[in-house]
């Protein structure tokens, strides 16, 4: 294509999407930074930009760093063959898709001759095309073919076998060449194969009962590719660390009482902590505390099996009823873990806080701790509270809390994001049976615990960038500026002005969400603020942390669970001579990648972890189909709109098509379906009772139908929600926030 013509400063976005949208080549930051003729400074304001434009939505990056247009695809990737259908036409999906806010195209292949007509699971080298509304794939090279498993449920239906898949998008069943010894209502793995009309699975592993007890985590553990058996290798290198000594020159801290306070079904220990008030004249009225995390760097070391393994990983991945480890359970859960009474290796931040809560001064050294006791949250609690009497109330507890206070008051002074969103906690008896789904508990104990670790991963942070060592930060940059207009529109309609000529805090929002009060709509605004948010990540660039409102953030306080941690980790026995099992400087050159590739697999846990959350949420509704449920709108789409349960969670579709015979328009600026005739809207955060049709626990998928049953008559819906400009309607009391 022709170059640019050279213009004074950077490209403009449109620009840049423009060059790398015609570009018959890959466009990197080199390629752009070429094509527009940018100067060496110019060069470093670029890179900021496409970061700007790729949190902005507008570009999305491919493996080899080349840029393409959001929602669309690199010009050469590699794809995998999804369909083949009765016209013998060729489907394919991008092997690797991250764009979180697209859905994944699919393209037709081109086949360049019939002799090498592909089939299902076949992988090719391809150059991509866009052509009007879809995509077009021209096959460059076939590849080694890789696997394509697809995880269903047998169903026998007349004298066949089928698969339905357990995806919620996967919505085809598939028949059955060879079972195995699989039997119907079996969850499996099966591989496809053929083409129409004649596409069959073989099923290669039976997983057994889908609706027994622990069988919703296996589902997302095998759909979600996550690695749950380490190697041989891993394992018994495991064993031997684990029975080495904790080392010389370790600092004594064990006549301290420090506690561990954590969950009540917590299977691991990564932190402990303790106070006192400081006998250091130049801090008065202020304290020294104690946060000892485990000395996992100690156990692994880079290049190590372990450390493969682990960084395969990136972190632990939590379920309701089990947890797949980032480390071998030897060391997660034994010699890593801060377990009451016993001697363990901590890396320990020796903290001092002034009265005013602000931090005056940190150090880092490899200790040996004994923990006083493990606590759970609640009980912490209710010994503060003077509910439970605990021998460590008065040594320990008081003076956390005591300490906390100050800590607490510098963290008001700065005002992070305060979004008080219920977190779902679903509850199983010891056989894994659900006992119940709800909100969990936000108690002062959990601050008190958070606020100390934060003091930790800020010391960590500055105590590295002193040393000009290598940080792996924990970056949550501030909203792009078309995320803040959408959250604009939407306060509108409740009458609520978002000004976005000022300089866009995370207090910004505290003061909208104090200004509403404690209105039936508080809720919404909340999640809506939190979806403005950009996804934070790991990356050895600083650029702050926008939510907690502070300039220096990385993560060091769960090396057990999260690899991030122990990049910190050896980075700071780098930078203090602590020992061995320091950062090397592969490491330090490769911090971008890493960050890269950690920050990816933390997405995955995530989506992981929550589709379990949703199967268990649809497994406990599975007895109330047919049963009327207060819900509330969390999204609408042109086919229709998505509820969440009031209290219990768990979104489902309502179609359009069962809104009755009125037509609806979707209105793509705000959000929401409007009825032709009657003038209905159903808009985010509109409370309705509908009628739970359905509720499948092995996709997790709920799906709502109107009280009246099915096409209910327009004179029948429920009323309307109306909101005019100005003050909402529907607000009944506008008061001070609660704290």
């Amino acid at each position: 294509m022709p170059k640019p013509k050279r213009q004074p400063g950077l490209p403009t976005r449109q620009q840049i999407i423009d060059f790398i949208t015609a570009s018959d080549t890959p466009a990197g930051k080199r390629e752009i930074a070429k094509a527009f003729g940018l100067t060496a400074q110019e060069k470093i304001a670029l890179k900021a930009l496409l970061k700007d434009m790729a949190d902005e939505g507008l570009i999305d990056s491919a493996p080899g760093r080349a840029f393409h247009k959001m929602g669309g695809l690199p010009k050469v990737t590699v794809l995998r063959v999804s369909d083949v259908d009765d016209g013998g036409n060729v489907w394919a999906v991008p092997e690797r898709w991250d764009a979180d806010a697209a859905p994944m195209p699919r393209l037709r292949v081109r086949e360049r001759s019939k002799r090498s007509a592909l089939g299902i699971g076949d992988r090719i080298l391809a150059r991509t095309e866009e052509a009007g509304n879809g995509w077009i794939a021209h096959p460059m090279k076939q590849l080694a073919k890789g696997d394509e498993l697809m995880l269903g449920v047998l169903r026998k239906e007349g004298n066949g076998l089928w698969l339905e898949g357990v995806e919620k998008r996967e919505r085809r069943q598939y028949p059955v060449s060879d079972a195995g010894d699989a039997e119907p209502g079996d969850l499996v793995l099966a591989e496809k194969a053929g083409r129409p009309p004649r596409i069959t699975v073989r099923v290669t592993e039976r997983l057994g009962d889908p609706f027994a007890p622990r069988s919703f985590s296996l589902i997302a553990i095998h759909e979600h590719g996550i690695p749950d058996a380490f190697v041989d290798e891993a394992l018994d290198e495991a064993e031997r660390v684990a029975k080495q000594p904790l080392g010389e020159g370790r600092e004594d801290l064990t006549h301290l009482p420090i506690v561990a306070i954590d969950p009540a079904d917590a299977r691991d220990h990564d932190d402990a902590v303790w106070a006192a008030p400081d006998d250091d004249p130049g801090n008065p009225g202020g304290w020294k505390a104690v946060v000892a995390i485990a000395d996992v760097s100690f156990y692994v070391r880079p290049g190590s099996a372990i450390d493969r393994e682990a960084r395969r990983r990136g972190n632990s991945v939590y379920f309701p009823d089990r947890v797949v480890p980032m480390l071998p359970e030897i060391l997660s859960a034994e010699v890593c873990s801060l377990k009451t009474g016993e001697d363990r290796a901590a890396l320990a931040c020796h903290l001092q806080v002034g009265k005013d809560g602000q931090l005056k001064n940190w150090r880092f050294t490899r200790a040996v701790v004994r923990i006083a006791a493990n606590i759970a949250y609640e009980d912490a609690q209710a010994a503060i509270d003077g509910t439970l009497d605990h021998p460590l109330t008065e040594t320990a507890l008081k003076p956390l809390w005591a300490c906390w206070h100050a800590l607490a008051k510098a963290r008001d002074a700065r005002e992070p994001l305060d979004l008080d969103l219920p977190e779902r906690r679903v509850v199983l008896d010891e056989k894994g049976r659900i006992m119940s789904v709800a909100p969990r508990e936000r108690l002062d104990a959990h601050r008190v615990i958070e606020d100390y670790m934060i003091a930790a991963n800020v010391a960590a942070a500055k105590a590295l960038e002193a040393k000009k060592a290598p940080v792996m930060y924990r970056v949550h940059e501030p909203p792009s500026r078309e995320k803040l207009m959408g959250l604009k529109d939407y306060l509108e309609t409740y009458g609520v002005k978002l000004a976005l000529g000022q300089v866009i805090r995370s207090a910004t929002f505290n003061h909208i969400l104090d200004r509403i009060g404690e209105v039936d709509f508080r809720p919404q605004v909340m999640e809506q603020v939190l979806r403005s948010q950009t996804q934070a990540y790991y990356a050895p660039a600083n650029h702050g942390h926008f939510g907690l409102a502070l300039g220096s953030y990385a993560h060091f306080t769960s090396p057990i669970r999260r690899y991030a941690d122990l990049l910190v980790h050896r980075s700071l026995v780098t930078a203090y001579n602590l020992g061995p099992g320091g950062l090397t400087q592969d490491e330090a050159a490769g911090m971008e990648r890493i960050g890269e590739a950690i920050s990816r697999l933390e997405r995955r846990a995530m989506e992981a972890e929550r589709d379990t959350i949703d199967r268990y949420v649809a497994a406990y509704l599975a007895e109330r189909v047919g049963e009327l449920c207060e819900v509330r709108i969390t999204g609408v789409t042109n086919f229709g709109f998505f509820a969440t349960v009031d209290g219990i969670g768990g979104d489902g579709l309502m179609p359009v098509r069962d809104l009755g015979s009125e037509y609806f328009r979707y209105d793509e600026t705000a959000k929401k379906l409007v009825g032709e005739q009657s003038g209905d809207e159903y808009s985010i955060g509109r409370r309705l009772t509908l009628r739970l049709a359905e509720s499948n626990p092995v996709s997790g998928a709920l799906r709502f139908e109107m009280p009246e049953g099915k096409h209910a008559a327009p004179g029948s819906r429920p009323p309307r929600v109306l909101h005019r400009r100005g003050r909402p309607s529907n607000i009944r009391h506008q008061g001070k926030r609660r704290k």
